[in-house]
């Protein structure tokens, strides 16, 4: 079990890793927001498995605060750019 659970991180390290490769190289500002949004979900994921993982119930709490932030801030930023003008 314990096994199949460290191949799950990896693979969400290396879906963070095309995500933030997205949030890079993407043509627009919408697809730039898109990697980092998704970037921070896979954040979540990862932390409520690394709990699992360890055996610590409280990292699932953390994962839920850090969701709730990236929403929060997901949409400010697009308020921000629903108002001004993207720099491209």
């Amino acid at each position: 079990m314990t096994g199949i659970l460290a191949a799950v991180c990896i693979a969400i390290l290396v879906v963070m890793a095309i995500a933030l490769a997205r949030a890079f190289k993407a043509p627009t500002v919408y697809d730039r927001i898109l990697g980092v949004n998704m970037f921070g979900t896979k954040t979540v994921l990862f932390i409520a498995v690394i709990g699992f993982l360890m055996g610590r119930p409280d990292f699932l709490d953390i994962a839920i605060v850090y969701a709730l932030i990236n929403f929060i801030g997901m949409v400010a930023v697009l308020r921000f750019f629903e108002y001004t003008s993207p720099i491209e």
